[in-house]
């Protein structure tokens, strides 16, 4: 895990939009990741990010709306993992 807590909420910001973009995360595995909640995660990337960096936000964006239309098959596989390991 990779605590960010002691950097300025703007670098923070960057680093969750780099990590999500680098290695095609979620937000939950970028909150995982960082120690911080889905909800900050969230709000960093949709709503401080677009202040921050537009350009950046715009990327990031993508990916999210990637991430919502896969949620239900990410559900699917993981419920289907579940019962072929019982």
């Amino acid at each position: 895990m990779a605590y960010c807590g002691h950097l300025s909420i703007d670098r923070r910001v960057l680093l969750f939009a780099e990590y999500m973009l680098e290695e095609k995360a979620t937000v939950r595995a970028t909150a995982k990741h960082f120690g911080y909640s889905k909800s900050t995660v969230h709000k960093d990337l949709t709503v401080r990010l677009k202040e921050i960096n537009a350009d950046l936000h715009l990327k990031v964006s993508k990916l999210l709306d990637e991430n919502l239309k896969e949620r239900h098959i990410r559900g699917g596989n993981a419920t289907k993992l579940k019962y072929l390991k019982a």
